[in-house]
């Protein structure tokens, strides 16, 4: 394993954890707080995220940057580059970090919608908690498989849809960092 490989997999690992125990944190105090439904709208929210993030992974691995067009990029040319670049990282991030963070999340999400509903029975209590994990996982599954196929035939513009999203995302600190910049060269 060469040095840039060890420092990049120790970042990710203390990435992980940390953002293990925000999210934990925030399920943990927000699932048991939460009315039934609202809890089954966060896990589907979770298994969503988990898709997209997964989707983006393996449409940035998938890309052969030999065949993009820059035309097609047009200002997000830069963007695409970057992440094409660092194909292991951002797929790492994608589906390792952010995709199994929020499975895990969503079945601890489960598991408290389970415990919301209070079952005295021990027998229903195993054939729900058995019935809900067993949902989730499939449901998991089911979605991240429609979505790395997709990834895979149109992972150009699964591509370009994220460097839009992330060029929207980054603009306003962009401004604020030119901003900044002015004001400093103003003193």
């Amino acid at each position: 394993m060469s040095k840039n490989n060890w420092g990049w997999s120790v970042k990710i690992f203390i990435l992980s954890i940390c953002l293990s125990v925000v999210f934990s944190t925030i399920s943990q105090s927000l699932f048991p707080t939460l009315p039934n439904i609202l809890s089954v709208v966060v896990i589907l929210f979770f298994i969503a995220l988990s898709t997209i993030f997964d989707m983006i992974g393996v449409a940035i691995a998938s890309t052969n940057k030999e065949k993009l067009k820059k035309d097609q990029f047009k200002d997000c040319w830069q963007t695409a580059n970057k992440l094409c670049d660092n194909t292991e990282k951002v797929s790492s991030f994608c589906c390792d970090v952010v995709g199994d963070i929020c499975g895990i999340l969503s079945g601890a999400g489960g598991v408290s919608l389970v415990l919301n509903l209070d079952i005295k029975d021990a027998n229903l209590y195993l054939l729900v908690t058995c019935l809900v994990s067993s949902l989730i996982a499939g449901l998991t599954i089911f979605a991240k498989a429609i979505m790395k196929k997709k990834a895979v035939q149109k992972a150009e513009q699964v591509l370009l849809t994220t460097c839009q999203f992330l060029n929207v995302v980054a603009k306003p600190r962009l401004i604020f960092a030119k901003i900044k910049q002015k004001i400093s060269k103003n003193k």
